[in-house]
């Protein structure tokens, strides 16, 4: 997969959720939310500033991040469900 996002946008392929309860009960596929946990495939070069330079990103490929739960859209590159959103809609990096 080759993927170069523009500006400030970064590829984020999700995590799966858990499929079992804390409990042992197995959840179904259709009672399951969108995970908002996932990993960083690639990142752009950075957002503009108005003063002409480029603030780069915080996140790099690699990285485990929390996100949005509505943010960005989604798209499918090479058979795999991809992620594309602004580095602002990221709220967290996992260590």
């Amino acid at each position: 997969m080759n993927i170069k996002p523009l500006y400030d946008r970064v590829v984020i392929k999700r995590m799966e959720e858990e499929k079992m309860s804390a409990g042992g009960i197995v959840i179904p596929d259709s009672a399951t939310e969108k995970p908002i946990k996932g990993e960083v495939v690639a990142v752009g070069e950075g957002k503009h500033l108005d003063n002409g330079s480029v603030r780069a990103p915080k996140v790099k490929v690699g990285d485990k991040v929390l996100f949005g739960k509505y943010s960005g859209t989604e798209v499918k590159l090479d058979g795999t469900d991809l992620l594309v959103v602004k580095e602002d809609d990221i709220f967290a990096i996992l260590g």
